[in-house]
Protein backbone atom coordinates (compact mmCIF):
# COMPACT_ATOMS: atom_id res chain seq x y z
CA UNK A 1 0.00 0.00 0.00
CA UNK A 2 1.46 3.75 -0.48
CA UNK A 3 1.61 6.43 1.49
CA UNK A 4 -0.37 8.24 -0.06
CA UNK A 5 -3.26 5.99 -0.06
CA UNK A 6 -2.55 5.42 3.85
CA UNK A 7 -2.75 9.32 4.17
CA UNK A 8 -5.85 9.46 1.94
CA UNK A 9 -7.83 6.72 3.47
CA UNK A 10 -7.00 7.63 6.96
CA UNK A 11 -7.92 11.89 6.45
CA UNK A 12 -11.20 10.52 5.21
CA UNK A 13 -12.04 8.50 8.20
CA UNK A 14 -11.04 11.37 10.41
CA UNK A 15 -13.98 13.76 8.52
CA UNK A 16 -16.43 10.96 8.55
CA UNK A 17 -15.67 10.39 12.61
CA UNK A 18 -16.11 14.11 13.26
CA UNK A 19 -18.75 14.41 10.38
CA UNK A 20 -21.07 11.79 12.72
CA UNK A 21 -20.32 13.08 15.99
CA UNK A 22 -21.76 16.69 14.69
CA UNK A 23 -24.28 15.17 12.73
CA UNK A 24 -25.90 12.73 15.46
CA UNK A 25 -25.82 15.67 18.13
CA UNK A 26 -27.85 17.67 15.95
CA UNK A 27 -30.71 15.06 14.41
CA UNK A 28 -31.21 13.95 18.40
CA UNK A 29 -32.98 16.72 18.63
CA UNK A 30 -35.17 16.08 15.18
CA UNK A 31 -38.69 15.74 15.30
CA UNK A 32 -39.71 11.93 15.34
CA UNK A 33 -42.54 12.43 12.92
CA UNK A 34 -39.91 12.81 10.22
CA UNK A 35 -38.40 9.40 11.14
CA UNK A 36 -37.31 7.75 7.56
CA UNK A 37 -38.46 10.67 5.26
CA UNK A 38 -36.54 12.92 3.26
CA UNK A 39 -38.33 16.32 5.22
CA UNK A 40 -35.81 14.71 8.27
CA UNK A 41 -33.18 16.51 5.97
CA UNK A 42 -35.10 19.39 5.06
CA UNK A 43 -35.47 20.17 8.41
CA UNK A 44 -31.95 19.43 9.43
CA UNK A 45 -30.67 21.38 6.75
CA UNK A 46 -32.10 24.86 9.14
CA UNK A 47 -29.32 23.59 11.91
CA UNK A 48 -25.49 24.92 11.51
CA UNK A 49 -23.49 21.61 13.67
CA UNK A 50 -25.83 19.26 11.23
CA UNK A 51 -24.63 21.17 7.88
CA UNK A 52 -20.72 21.11 9.69
CA UNK A 53 -21.00 17.30 10.46
CA UNK A 54 -22.46 16.70 6.35
CA UNK A 55 -19.31 19.68 5.49
CA UNK A 56 -17.13 16.67 7.13
CA UNK A 57 -19.23 13.73 5.71
CA UNK A 58 -18.36 15.30 2.66
CA UNK A 59 -15.12 15.91 2.86
CA UNK A 60 -14.63 12.54 4.00
CA UNK A 61 -16.52 11.11 1.12
CA UNK A 62 -14.27 13.30 -1.46
CA UNK A 63 -10.89 12.00 -0.07
CA UNK A 64 -12.37 8.35 -0.10
CA UNK A 65 -13.11 8.33 -3.36
CA UNK A 66 -9.27 9.74 -3.98
CA UNK A 67 -8.14 7.09 -1.97
CA UNK A 68 -10.37 3.97 -3.82
CA UNK A 69 -8.77 5.89 -7.21
CA UNK A 70 -5.38 5.32 -5.88
CA UNK A 71 -5.77 1.73 -4.06
CA UNK A 72 -7.91 -1.51 -3.98
CA UNK A 73 -11.47 -1.42 -2.30
CA UNK A 74 -10.11 -4.24 -0.31
CA UNK A 75 -7.33 -1.74 0.71
CA UNK A 76 -9.47 1.14 1.98
CA UNK A 77 -12.44 0.03 3.47
CA UNK A 78 -10.68 -1.26 6.50
CA UNK A 79 -9.11 2.11 6.60
CA UNK A 80 -12.18 4.00 7.05
CA UNK A 81 -13.21 2.00 9.10
CA UNK A 82 -11.14 3.82 11.51
CA UNK A 83 -13.45 6.88 11.87
CA UNK A 84 -14.81 5.04 14.72
CA UNK A 85 -11.24 5.88 16.61
CA UNK A 86 -11.74 9.97 15.52
CA UNK A 87 -15.79 10.02 16.80
CA UNK A 88 -14.35 8.47 20.03
CA UNK A 89 -11.73 10.91 20.15
CA UNK A 90 -14.14 14.07 19.66
CA UNK A 91 -16.85 12.79 22.04
CA UNK A 92 -14.37 11.78 24.60
CA UNK A 93 -13.63 15.56 24.42
CA UNK A 94 -17.02 16.66 24.82
CA UNK A 95 -18.07 13.55 27.78
CA UNK A 96 -14.62 13.92 29.74
CA UNK A 97 -14.75 9.99 29.90
CA UNK A 98 -11.56 8.19 30.21
CA UNK A 99 -10.57 5.40 28.18
CA UNK A 100 -10.39 2.52 30.19
CA UNK A 101 -9.72 -1.10 29.84
CA UNK A 102 -12.83 -1.17 27.41
CA UNK A 103 -11.42 1.76 24.58
CA UNK A 104 -7.96 0.41 24.79
CA UNK A 105 -8.93 -3.00 24.21
CA UNK A 106 -11.41 -1.65 21.70
CA UNK A 107 -8.42 0.16 20.17
CA UNK A 108 -5.97 -2.54 19.83
CA UNK A 109 -8.34 -4.89 18.13
CA UNK A 110 -9.36 -2.30 15.72
CA UNK A 111 -5.83 -1.21 14.51
CA UNK A 112 -4.48 -4.84 14.60
CA UNK A 113 -7.69 -6.22 13.19
CA UNK A 114 -6.97 -3.37 10.03
CA UNK A 115 -3.21 -4.26 9.71
CA UNK A 116 -3.70 -7.96 10.10
CA UNK A 117 -6.22 -8.09 7.23
CA UNK A 118 -4.48 -5.51 5.02
CA UNK A 119 -0.69 -7.53 5.78
CA UNK A 120 -1.89 -11.63 5.45
CA UNK A 121 -4.59 -10.42 2.62
CA UNK A 122 -2.39 -8.45 0.35
CA UNK A 123 -4.82 -6.61 -1.49
CA UNK A 124 -4.25 -6.12 -5.24
CA UNK A 125 -5.73 -5.37 -8.18
CA UNK A 126 -6.97 -7.62 -11.07
CA UNK A 127 -9.32 -7.98 -14.16
CA UNK A 128 -12.44 -6.14 -12.96
CA UNK A 129 -15.96 -9.03 -13.97
CA UNK A 130 -17.39 -8.37 -16.82
CA UNK A 131 -20.47 -10.70 -16.43
CA UNK A 132 -22.83 -7.84 -15.87
CA UNK A 133 -25.15 -11.02 -14.22
CA UNK A 134 -22.56 -11.26 -11.28
CA UNK A 135 -22.62 -7.67 -10.66
CA UNK A 136 -26.37 -7.19 -10.73
CA UNK A 137 -26.51 -10.21 -8.14
CA UNK A 138 -24.20 -8.77 -5.59
CA UNK A 139 -25.63 -5.10 -5.66
CA UNK A 140 -29.21 -6.26 -5.75
CA UNK A 141 -28.19 -8.65 -2.65
CA UNK A 142 -27.26 -5.53 -0.84
CA UNK A 143 -29.69 -3.13 -1.38
CA UNK A 144 -32.23 -5.96 -0.66
CA UNK A 145 -30.47 -6.70 2.48
CA UNK A 146 -30.56 -3.29 3.38
CA UNK A 147 -34.77 -3.26 2.29
CA UNK A 148 -35.58 -6.18 4.75
CA UNK A 149 -33.68 -4.29 7.54
CA UNK A 150 -35.22 -1.19 6.94
CA UNK A 151 -38.40 -3.10 6.95
CA UNK A 152 -37.74 -4.64 10.23
CA UNK A 153 -36.58 -1.50 11.62
CA UNK A 154 -39.60 0.67 10.82
CA UNK A 155 -41.24 -1.99 13.43
CA UNK A 156 -38.80 -1.58 16.27
CA UNK A 157 -38.53 2.04 15.97
CA UNK A 158 -36.85 2.50 19.15
CA UNK A 159 -35.83 -0.62 20.18
CA UNK A 160 -33.52 -2.78 17.81
CA UNK A 161 -34.27 -0.23 14.94
CA UNK A 162 -31.23 2.32 15.32
CA UNK A 163 -28.89 -0.38 14.93
CA UNK A 164 -30.82 -2.22 11.76
CA UNK A 165 -30.78 1.25 10.31
CA UNK A 166 -27.37 1.51 10.48
CA UNK A 167 -26.11 -1.86 8.80
CA UNK A 168 -28.79 -1.44 6.12
CA UNK A 169 -26.83 2.58 5.60
CA UNK A 170 -23.56 0.56 5.82
CA UNK A 171 -24.26 -1.68 3.33
CA UNK A 172 -25.99 0.98 0.94
CA UNK A 173 -22.57 2.80 1.72
CA UNK A 174 -19.97 -0.03 0.70
CA UNK A 175 -21.86 -1.01 -2.86
CA UNK A 176 -21.72 3.13 -2.80
CA UNK A 177 -17.83 3.01 -2.84
CA UNK A 178 -17.61 0.29 -4.75
CA UNK A 179 -19.44 2.15 -7.61
CA UNK A 180 -17.33 5.62 -6.90
CA UNK A 181 -14.58 3.30 -8.05
CA UNK A 182 -16.07 2.19 -10.95
CA UNK A 183 -16.73 5.79 -11.66
CA UNK A 184 -13.59 7.45 -11.65
CA UNK A 185 -12.10 4.45 -13.45
CA UNK A 186 -14.84 5.64 -16.09
CA UNK A 187 -13.47 9.13 -16.16
CA UNK A 188 -10.38 8.24 -16.16
CA UNK A 189 -10.71 6.10 -19.36
CA UNK A 190 -13.32 8.00 -21.07
CA UNK A 191 -13.79 11.45 -19.74
CA UNK A 192 -16.88 13.21 -18.49
CA UNK A 193 -18.70 11.74 -21.26
CA UNK A 194 -18.16 8.15 -20.45
CA UNK A 195 -18.90 9.42 -16.74
CA UNK A 196 -22.39 10.98 -17.25
CA UNK A 197 -23.39 8.38 -20.10
CA UNK A 198 -23.03 5.01 -17.82
CA UNK A 199 -25.33 4.44 -15.00
CA UNK A 200 -23.13 4.51 -12.16
CA UNK A 201 -22.75 8.13 -10.55
CA UNK A 202 -26.65 8.61 -10.42
CA UNK A 203 -26.89 5.32 -8.57
CA UNK A 204 -23.76 7.13 -5.99
CA UNK A 205 -26.11 9.70 -5.51
CA UNK A 206 -29.44 7.96 -5.28
CA UNK A 207 -27.28 5.10 -2.38
CA UNK A 208 -25.99 8.29 -0.84
CA UNK A 209 -29.57 10.38 -0.26
CA UNK A 210 -30.93 7.07 0.84
CA UNK A 211 -28.39 6.12 2.98
CA UNK A 212 -28.44 9.54 4.46
CA UNK A 213 -31.91 9.33 5.42
CA UNK A 214 -31.16 5.51 6.70
CA UNK A 215 -28.20 7.49 9.00
CA UNK A 216 -29.82 10.37 10.22
CA UNK A 217 -33.37 8.35 11.19
CA UNK A 218 -30.72 6.11 13.59
CA UNK A 219 -29.04 9.09 15.33
CA UNK A 220 -32.51 11.03 15.72
CA UNK A 221 -34.05 7.68 17.87
CA UNK A 222 -31.02 6.42 19.63
CA UNK A 223 -27.40 7.13 20.98
CA UNK A 224 -24.37 7.36 18.82
CA UNK A 225 -23.37 3.95 20.40
CA UNK A 226 -26.33 2.19 19.36
CA UNK A 227 -26.09 3.00 15.44
CA UNK A 228 -22.57 3.71 14.92
CA UNK A 229 -20.75 0.50 15.38
CA UNK A 230 -23.44 -1.44 12.95
CA UNK A 231 -22.80 1.37 10.33
CA UNK A 232 -19.20 1.13 10.88
CA UNK A 233 -18.64 -2.56 10.61
CA UNK A 234 -20.74 -2.80 7.85
CA UNK A 235 -19.77 -0.69 5.44
CA UNK A 236 -16.04 -2.20 4.94
CA UNK A 237 -17.63 -5.61 4.64
CA UNK A 238 -20.22 -4.83 1.99
CA UNK A 239 -17.18 -2.73 0.36
CA UNK A 240 -14.93 -5.77 0.57
CA UNK A 241 -17.65 -8.36 -0.46
CA UNK A 242 -18.19 -5.60 -3.38
CA UNK A 243 -14.56 -5.22 -4.77
CA UNK A 244 -13.34 -8.87 -4.48
CA UNK A 245 -17.09 -10.16 -5.74
CA UNK A 246 -16.97 -8.34 -9.62
CA UNK A 247 -14.44 -5.37 -9.05
CA UNK A 248 -11.47 -7.57 -9.70
CA UNK A 249 -9.58 -6.94 -6.43
CA UNK A 250 -7.76 -10.29 -5.15
CA UNK A 251 -6.58 -11.41 -1.69
CA UNK A 252 -3.92 -14.18 -0.49
CA UNK A 253 -6.48 -17.25 -0.34
CA UNK A 254 -3.45 -19.94 1.09
CA UNK A 255 -4.94 -21.53 4.59
CA UNK A 256 -2.61 -19.43 6.63
CA UNK A 257 -3.48 -16.30 4.63
CA UNK A 258 -7.11 -17.09 5.00
CA UNK A 259 -6.95 -17.55 9.02
CA UNK A 260 -5.56 -14.38 9.28
CA UNK A 261 -7.90 -12.24 7.40
CA UNK A 262 -10.94 -13.94 8.94
CA UNK A 263 -9.13 -13.14 12.26
CA UNK A 264 -8.86 -9.72 11.02
CA UNK A 265 -11.66 -8.84 9.95
CA UNK A 266 -13.42 -9.97 13.47
CA UNK A 267 -10.91 -7.85 15.32
CA UNK A 268 -12.17 -4.69 13.26
CA UNK A 269 -16.04 -6.29 14.02
CA UNK A 270 -15.33 -6.73 18.07
CA UNK A 271 -12.97 -3.67 18.07
CA UNK A 272 -15.80 -1.50 16.51
CA UNK A 273 -18.52 -2.90 19.05
CA UNK A 274 -16.22 -1.83 22.04
CA UNK A 275 -15.52 1.48 20.61
CA UNK A 276 -19.10 2.05 19.98
CA UNK A 277 -20.29 1.19 23.23
CA UNK A 278 -18.18 3.33 25.23
CA UNK A 279 -19.12 5.53 27.69
CA UNK A 280 -17.40 8.50 26.00
CA UNK A 281 -19.96 8.17 23.01
CA UNK A 282 -23.07 10.54 22.94
CA UNK A 283 -25.80 9.81 24.92
CA UNK A 284 -29.44 10.16 23.60
CA UNK A 285 -31.86 12.66 24.86
CA UNK A 286 -34.13 12.04 27.61
CA UNK A 287 -37.58 10.32 27.03
CA UNK A 288 -38.74 12.16 23.96
CA UNK A 289 -42.22 11.86 22.30
CA UNK A 290 -43.33 11.25 18.48
CA UNK A 291 -44.97 14.81 18.66
CA UNK A 292 -41.92 16.44 19.59
CA UNK A 293 -41.36 19.17 17.28
CA UNK A 294 -38.59 21.97 16.63
CA UNK A 295 -34.69 20.87 15.73
CA UNK A 296 -32.21 21.87 18.63
CA UNK A 297 -28.81 23.88 17.38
Amino acid sequence: MSVLVLCLAVSAALCLGVGFVLQQNAARHAPLGDFLSLRLLLDLMRVPRWLAGTGFMVCGMALGALALGQGELSQVEPLLATNLLFALALSRRQTRQPLGRQGWAGLALLAGGVSAFIVAGQPRGGSAVTDPLRHWLIIGAMISGALVLTAFAKRSRLSAGPALLALAAGMLYGVQDALTRVSGQRLSSGGWAALFTGWQPYTVFALGVTGLVLVQSAFETAPLRMSLPALTAAQPLAGIACGVGFLGDQLRTDAGALAWEAAGLAGIVVGIVLLGLHPAMPPGTAARGPDRVGVGV
